[in-house]
């Protein structure tokens, strides 16, 4: 789905990029979300050009009769008039102001949620094939387009078109044979505007596109800016993101020139129009078949329609740009999960006792199907039992861990919990029911109360805290400047490899599921924190169904049972004394890995 979006949006010709600014029909049901703000917004909105229509009347008035000298009062009267219709559209454009602006924030605000929320729940293979920073640009550059096209540029469009239409009515009633010369000049107008609008869409889509990858690139770089510097690579990635942003001023210059030239092109024929206007009209005025006040009049409401068409010339370019970002953002909200819940998912009761089957899986990545990860995988783990999985890198270990938390759907065979097939349950219904403790610690620039909260929504502090202790995490907290409310940084750069593990530990503990997955839980300990937290995780395994990824032999010594692995196969099962006997490739691993702690390991497990 997303290869399919990415051709559709690379693809200068498709029948998308004719739409024009049909994208932004998208935002309709933002908008009538707040009805009510919309109807005000649109009434103010009429009043100001209602307001604005009434003032060439009253020129015309006080330059016919006012002039007169048949009574001067009149003129103090019509100025009097003149000057609370231009306090009545003062008001009113205030208030079309605000009203239009709290709409775009609001919509923008609840576009951004809907798109976030959306981006949390779309499957593994989406993230497979796409960069965080290219979404990230699409949350935020794109809807800021939005947002200043949608509040100011919408209102200020159909302002203008009211006004543009207003005029050109009250241009006719004055003045039919003058109107045509006016009315004339608009199809010259409107035919190179739509087209120039395209051309604009394109060019400011494509200046987007590379915004977002410069972007990506970006947040590549400097999320990993030690390595950056450590290998000396700073002119380079300068270097590259300056080319990057180069293009993409590029892109945003070619849509500017088209602007430009519309903008330009716009003004003249208009101009134009009202030179020639103003010549046949003072003609009229010497052979008096027009009055003075009925040529400033019909000058008055020529200079309106144009202004309003030449400023709806500038704000279609804006839209223009602004339906490109509607567009992209579009491509992500019609992406569909390809991991989901069924329309009617079963419930999962007894998970506690729950036996986890894995019956004939196999899975390859997506785009590599020629390359099974898994190959007709057949295991049963029974409730409360640990399970270690051992192998080289590759075999498939954690893609089992993957399909277990349904990350992934096997291509052939099927997972089940409690009898359940995984496919039949709500994927959070599953996921609700495990803890994950990752090879890499995923820890967030937030408080170490809120990494570890992040386990379980709503727990307390004393709660965090009896989690952080159990995972042996609470010492060296409480030694940090804040205690439990330290930032600890993004990514958790202010902690070592050991204190970020042992947060993701006391998350999982907290969480207290009844499957539980370590995914080489310790292997970013020093000695003495393994030996503490070893401990915590034996506490934690009790009475739980639990499946282990690791090399090291306190973890594969105690397990129930040994899963050797190997080019996404189960090639051994037993325990470690069966295994070494068995003189396989467990007994290899084993030799090349523990070398010395599997020396003392045997000295340990033999008998008197």
């Amino acid at each position: 789905m997303w290869n399919d979006t990415v051709a559709r949006r690379q693809t200068p010709d498709n029948t998308q990029t004719r739409k024009s600014l049909k994208p932004l029909a998208r935002l309709l049901p933002y908008l009538k979300r707040y009805r009510t703000m919309t109807f005000m917004a649109l009434t103010a909105l009429v009043a100001a050009a209602v307001f604005t229509l009434i003032l060439p009347t009253a020129v015309r008035r006080m330059i016919d009769q006012g002039f007169s000298g048949d009574n001067p009062g009149l003129i103090n009267s019509y100025f009097g008039m003149l000057l609370g219709v231009v306090a009545a559209l003062a008001a009113a454009s205030a208030i079309r102001y605000f009203l239009v602006m709290w709409i775009g924030e609001r919509v923008v605000a609840d576009l951004r949620a809907d798109v976030f929320s959306h981006l949390t729940r779309l499957s593994a293979s989406f993230y497979d094939k796409s960069r965080s920073g290219e979404i990230l640009s699409r949350l935020t550059a794109d809807t800021t387009q939005i947002k200043s096209a949608f509040g100011a540029s919408a209102s200020q469009a159909m302002r203008n078109l009211v006004m543009c239409i207003g005029s050109s009515v009250m241009m006719v009633i004055t003045s039919p044979h003058l109107s045509v010369i006016v009315l004339a000049a608009i199809p010259v107008i409107l035919v190179p505007l739509v087209g120039f609008g395209r051309k604009v869409r394109k060019r400011s889509r494509a200046a987007q596109d590379t915004l977002a990858d410069s972007a990506a690139y970006a947040g590549e770089m400097l999320s990993s800016v030690r390595i950056l510097q450590a290998f000396t690579q700073e002119e380079t990635a300068s270097a590259r993101f300056a080319a990057a942003a180069n293009t993409a001023f590029h892109a945003a210059r070619t849509a500017t020139l088209a602007r430009a030239f519309l903008t330009g092109f716009a003004i003249f024929i208009i101009g134009a129009s009202i030179v020639a206007v103003l010549w046949i009209g003072a003609n009229s005025v010497l052979a008096g078949t027009m009055t003075g006040g009925e040529l400033s009049q019909f000058l008055l409401y020529s200079i309106l329609a144009a202004g309003s068409l030449a400023t709806l010339s500038e704000i279609w370019g804006e839209l223009s740009s602004a339906a490109g970002a509607a567009e992209r953002l579009a491509e992500l909200l019609e992406i569909t999960p390809e991991i989901d819940a069924p329309a009617q998912p079963r419930p999962l009761p007894g998970a506690h006792n729950a036996p986890i089957e894995f019956q004939s899986a196999s899975f390859s990545y997506q785009g590599a199907a020629d390359r099974p990860v898994l190959k007709n995988v057949s295991l049963t783990i029974k409730p409360g039992e640990t399970v270690a999985l051992v192998g080289p890198s590759g075999a498939g270990k954690s893609t089992l861990f993957h399909l277990l938390t349904r990350f992934y759907d096997p291509v052939d065979g099927a997972v089940t919990f409690n009898g359940i097939n995984l496919k039949d349950l709500d994927p959070q219904d599953l996921r609700h029911n495990i803890a994950l403790v990752p090879q890499d610690a995923a820890i967030f620039a937030e408080t170490i109360a809120e990494n570890i909260g992040f386990g379980r929504v709503g727990a307390s502090r004393q709660e965090i805290e009896s989690a952080a202790k159990a995972a042996s995490a609470h010492d060296f907290i409480m030694a940090l400047p804040e205690g439990y409310d330290t930032m600890v940084g993004e990514r958790g750069v202010t902690l070592s490899g050991g204190q970020k593990q042992r947060l993701t530990i006391a998350r999982a503990i907290l969480r207290d599921a009844p499957v539980l997955l370590l995914d080489e839980a310790t292997s970013a300990l020093d000695a003495e924190s393994e030996h503490l937290v070893q401990g915590a995780l034996d506490r934690l395994m009790q009475g739980r169904t639990t499946l282990v990824i690791a090399h090291r032999l306190a973890t594969v010594l105690k397990a129930d049972r040994i899963i050797v692995m190997d080019a996404g196969q189960i090639v051994e099962t037993g325990t470690h004394r069966d295994l070494v006997a068995a003189n396989g490739l467990y007994a290899k691993l084993a030799r090349l890995q523990f070398d010395t702690a599997h020396a003392e390991a045997e000295k340990a497990v033999a008998p008197a």
